[in-house]
């Protein structure tokens, strides 16, 4: 699924984003544990360079425990990189993200100079709930629907440290169309822009692969559905989801799973992993090849023409 969600206001943060990096020491960026590849910015990685960075693994009360450590392993292989696992239900170690500044620019810190960061992440990652915490105070807007902070603010907090907050920022196209499906099912984008059946099956196709006895122990499906369509159908039977005449109200079902799965009610769940992205990268890697055989050649025949 391509994202075709990209408001006036994310055009304009993702342009002074890049103005301000030059004058940013450290990077903050919030990524959701459960997609900690596709809720990054591919933007920032482009424009980060060497610069120091935490990744904040935002959320981890909903997903799989055991793959929010391998994603951490995995993610501090890259130079300058450190990781650290939180949910807004522990603030003492959220304000960990302030000594984690500290020590990552000693040269600084032992001159008593002030650290310039910059906070980051998509929206709806709990960027806003994050930032008041540290600063100690309400400070942010936050709210469970993205697109809630719409402004650059800079914020003192302690230890000679200024965070530069940013409005939550997507990108105009997501090129993986894996993650396209998995920001939507986790909530980064508003539900106007996608039919919400079509997620709900994706996500339906990977659980029951993946977590099938977390689908089957909520719902209370005697024996595992076949398919992701028959997994929908079942649910939708099971809650009530009904028309006239009986039958399943798809959109209504598909809604109420979404919802369910969110709000981590099937149980702690991941929609990624290592190894699963590196298939996926190589897959695009061709999809990129053909395309750009495609437009050497018609460039090619109207060179010709």
């Amino acid at each position: 699924m391509l994202i075709q969600w990209y408001p006036g206001h994310m055009h304009k943060a993702s342009k002074e984003i890049k103005h301000a990096l030059p004058e940013i020491d450290l990077l903050i960026e919030i990524l959701d544990a459960r997609i900690p590849f596709s809720s990054q910015n591919p933007m920032l990685a482009q424009l980060r360079g060497d610069k120091p960075t935490i990744r904040v693994l935002s959320k981890t009360d909903l997903a799989d425990p055991d793959l929010t450590l391998k994603w951490q392993t995995h993610l501090e292989l890259e130079q300058g990189v450190k990781t650290l696992a939180v949910t807004t239900q522990q603030p003492d170690k959220i304000k960990q993200i302030i000594d984690l500044c500290a020590k990552m620019l000693p040269e600084k810190t032992e001159a008593n100079k002030v650290i310039r960061t910059m906070i980051m992440g998509i929206p709806n990652v709990g960027k806003s709930t994050l930032i008041n915490v540290l600063a100690g105070r309400t400070i942010a807007k936050t709210g469970n629907e993205p697109a809630v902070t719409k402004q650059q603010q800079r914020i003192n907090l302690r230890n000679n440290i200024v965070l530069s907050d940013t409005p939550g920022v997507l990108w105009p196209n997501v090129e993986n169309r894996h993650s396209g499906y998995r920001l939507a099912v986790t909530g980064a984008i508003k539900d106007t822009a996608f039919q919400h059946d079509d997620i709900a099956l994706f996500a339906l196709e990977y659980l029951l692969k993946t977590y099938p006895s977390l689908l089957q122990a909520r719902y209370r499906l005697e024996t595992l559905p076949e398919t992701a369509m028959d997994a929908l159908q079942n649910i939708g039977r099971h809650r009530g989801c009904l028309k006239a005449g009986g039958l399943v109200d798809v959109d209504k079902a598909a809604k109420l799973f979404l919802t369910e799965l969110r709000a981590g009610t099937l149980g702690q769940i991941s929609l990624e992993t290592p190894e699963m992205i590196t298939a996926e990268m190589v897959e695009l890697e061709a999809i990129r090849a053909e395309k750009a055989a495609k437009n050497a050649a018609r460039k090619q025949r109207s060179r010709s023409q």
